[in-house]
């Protein structure tokens, strides 16, 4: 190999942990792939062989311009991703997600977990999504965000505090998950409402993301549920599994072209939560070409 090219190959062993922190941050995939590009352009400039801890410093680098991205926002003005819409999920195949996609998935980070991160401050999302989620000392984590060690342990005790409870575990059992889900498509397609109450936990949460920024919905309660289930069910004309996020999914369609991503998280035999983009435009810039090999 050319001594030009042993940067290049260098990162690419690192491109995906790389992808899964920053969209674990940004919970924007098209973000996530900017943050690292630049951080390939930074290690370009630079030389690597003098860099001991290459894994390390790229995270490093990445979560620098994922909290630049998130300040940005925040100085914009912007409201909450959570209130602009859903996280871009991550689709594939329900057999399981492709090579490239299992750092995205890995740890089954489902899209209730992606929404409670998007309600964090910039500094309470870098802190916990590298210390919680990727085990990266406070020690590296402290320069980030220019705090010491210790002072960068709060905002990530306070996200910690934020997201238990808020983000319901799911069941570990994707052959669990997959029975009720495939309950709750079969009760829907089938108009059946007192089936698809007895697979709804009673304070089951909705969020449907239907327009892109700005029209978020969000419904409670199993009822309420029940008869949008109903509605989407009508609309549809086929429901393919899926693994979204590395949970049990579905993918519908319509008139031959995609009409929602559904993400559901199951617990103790009930949807606690229920997920929907069916926003077009966002659904046209997702990549669903690995579900037509399933």
């Amino acid at each position: 190999m050319d001594d030009r090219d042993l940067p290049a190959a260098r990162f690419e062993e690192h491109r995906d942990h790389l992808n899964a922190v920053a969209h674990r941050m940004l919970g924007s995939l098209s973000e996530a792939e900017d943050a690292v590009q630049e951080a390939w352009l930074r290690l370009s400039r630079t030389d690597a062989g003098e860099v001991a801890n290459l894994g390390g410093w790229l995270t490093t680098v990445v979560g620098r311009g994922c909290l630049a991205m998130l300040r940005s926002r925040t100085a914009r003005r912007e409201e909450p991703l959570v209130e602009r819409g859903l996280p871009d999920p991550v689709v594939s195949r329900a057999d399981g997600p492709d090579p490239e996609q299992q750092a995205l998935v890995a740890d089954a980070v489902g899209p209730a977990l992606l929404v409670v991160l998007q309600s964090l401050t910039p500094a309470e999302r870098l802190a916990f999504v590298l210390h919680d989620m990727f085990g990266v000392p406070f020690e590296d984590i402290a320069p980030i965000v220019d705090r010491t060690p210790a002072a960068a342990r709060k905002p990530a005790s306070r996200a910690r505090g934020r997201v238990r409870g808020a983000a319901p575990a799911p069941d570990p059992d994707p052959h669990r998950q997959r029975a009720v889900v495939e309950a709750f498509v079969a009760a829907a397609r089938g108009g059946d409402f007192e089936a698809l109450l007895s697979v709804l936990d009673p304070d089951v949460v909705l969020r449907a993301d239907t327009a892109g920024p700005g029209a978020l919905t969000v419904i409670r309660g199993a009822a309420a549920v029940a008869r949008r289930a109903l509605t989407f069910a009508r609309l549809a004309e086929s429901a393919r599994p899926a693994l979204v996020n590395g949970a049990a999914g579905v993918v519908s369609t319509r008139d031959g072209r995609p009409f929602s991503v559904m993400s559901f998280t199951v617990r103790d035999g009930r949807i606690v939560a229920l997920d929907v983009l069916a926003a077009p435009e966002r659904l046209s810039a997702l990549d669903l070409a690995a579900l037509d090999a399933s």
